[in-house]
């Protein structure tokens, strides 16, 4: 029986991207990773690959697409829990944290896709960045906790704090998983990171 009848639809699909974002987790660069080793990984025959990307950059770029309900994910358990304006920060981290141990392997790719060879990937992985701080500006516009800022440093406000949690994530990354002390480390101090820009969102002035 062909391979195409013994698996169900997307199956195959779905081994593939599995696949790459295990040798992602196993420390591969993605930018390095070839159609054979993925389909070996995943434990299909090299052929099948083209039935569902046209090369690995495609692959890379329904990867980012998953990244992106990672991060909407991430996003609805913070506006679920974070109900108190002075809490936003800390409880904010420690999901963000939590999210980024649940799913190593995505966020991993993630860093390397910042500032990998693939043009297509970093440029969608930058748009989910974007997005990202887009819609942290329109919490701190619904919370009303910097209404002294104009539009355009309330978005500036925002891609900064998008910018140190992505640099936080390459310390995360770089310890054990099970880690728990430099963890908590990499935890307090992304919290302070974010405590010192919303200091210095408070005394901005914008410009009238």
């Amino acid at each position: 029986m062909a391979e195409k009848q013994r698996r169900k639809p997307g199956e195959t699909r779905e081994k593939l991207m599995n696949a790459a974002l295990t040798l992602v987790g196993k420390g591969r660069h993605f930018a390095s990773l070839g159609i054979r080793e993925v389909t070996r990984q995943a434990g299909v025959v090299p052929t099948s690959f083209y039935r569902h990307f046209r090369n690995m950059d495609d692959l890379g770029l329904q990867l980012v697409d998953e990244l992106g309900l990672v991060l909407r994910r991430m996003m609805r358990e913070a506006r679920a829990n974070v109900l108190q304006a002075d809490k936003l920060i800390e409880e904010s981290v420690a999901i963000f944290i939590s999210h980024a141990r649940a799913n190593r392997s995505f966020f991993m790719f993630m860093a390397q896709g910042l500032a990998g060879e693939s043009r297509a990937v970093q440029e969608g992985i930058r748009s989910e960045m974007r997005y990202f701080a887009s819609e942290l500006a329109n919490d701190l516009r619904r919370l009303r906790l910097v209404d002294h800022l104009n539009d355009q440093d309330l978005d500036m406000t925002s891609d900064l704090v998008v910018r140190s949690v992505a640099f936080s994530l390459t310390d995360l990354l770089g310890v054990s998983p099970d880690d728990d002390y430099q963890i908590e480390q990499i935890r307090k101090r992304t919290t302070r990171f974010l405590q010192l820009i919303f200091v210095g969102a408070a005394n901005w002035k914008s410009p009238g």
